[in-house]
């Protein structure tokens, strides 16, 4: 039997890490608290990021909801590689993204994927090492 029907919606909050993960490009719309989770953010940052970057307009609903789409993910992952990773202050990171958001938005999936690809390896390590 799949994991998923082992677990209910009143399991201990640890256990969510045994739910598959869902592939960013699945769904079509994502709430605040699913594009923070997915993202790794903070929701006070992603709110605060959508008031300083022109580039992350998410969609609201007719409550006034935000609802994030995958182009809305990437744009934020563009951000985040210019604040977080590279350390740019906003106002660099804002002007990086009018002038070169070809070459951020590039450079962004390219630390992406080298991160997945460390993390398979790490994966892999820590495997090897637990059979020696």
């Amino acid at each position: 039997m799949p994991v998923d029907y082992l677990l209910t919606s009143h399991t201990h909050r640890n256990m969510a890490d045994i739910r598959p993960k869902t592939d960013a490009t699945e769904k079509k719309y994502y709430t605040i608290r699913e594009a923070a989770e997915l993202l790794g953010l903070p929701l006070p940052t992603l709110r605060y990021w959508e008031s300083r970057f022109t580039i992350i307009k998410p969609r609201r609903t007719s409550t006034g909801r935000r609802i994030y789409t995958a182009s809305d993910l990437e744009k934020i992952r563009m951000v985040y590689y210019l604040v977080r990773d590279k350390g740019l202050h906003l106002d660099a990171a804002q002007e990086q993204l009018r002038h070169n958001h070809t070459g951020v938005s590039r450079r962004s999936a390219a630390v992406a994927r080298l991160k997945e690809i460390r993390s398979e390896l790490q994966s892999m390590l820590d495997a090897l090492n637990r059979l020696r």
